[in-house]
């Protein structure tokens, strides 16, 4: 099953969300009130409209994730790659280290995930 959409006010909501899950839905309320500037209406739109999605639940009163934070961000990485990058993960890997330096290790780490995906590719 394909992650759903979550648009970037939704991501932001969903990051308070993943650091203080479970969490009762007056409590979330006023930490979006605090970090957001959201009314209480609004919070209570983005929860029902998640839920609808299937990204969130509500049940008495007790918002939980459904989706993880490391699904939402793969989610939106790859929408990122297909819409900007026509689908190209090398596209997507030349522009990013073209705009930032990388570090030794971060290119170890890449380097590490490659090994690993022709590992598993072989398989």
């Amino acid at each position: 099953m394909a992650t759903p959409k979550i648009f970037e006010s939704e991501y932001r909501f969903c990051l308070i969300l993943w650091e203080h899950e479970p969490i009762n839905s007056t409590k979330l309320v006023q930490i979006c009130k605090e970090q957001l500037g959201w009314s209480k209406a609004t919070t209570y739109t983005v929860i029902r409209r998640l839920s609808e999605r299937g990204v969130v639940k509500n049940e008495n009163t007790i918002v939980s994730s459904v989706i993880s934070k490391e699904q939402a961000q793969a989610s939106r990485l790859e929408a990122m790659v297909q819409e900007t990058f026509e689908g190209s993960m090398p596209a997507f890997i030349a522009a990013f280290s073209r705009s930032k330096t990388l570090s030794k290790s971060e290119i170890d780490q890449l380097k590490a995930w490659i090994d690993s995906y022709e590992e598993t590719d072989e398989d």
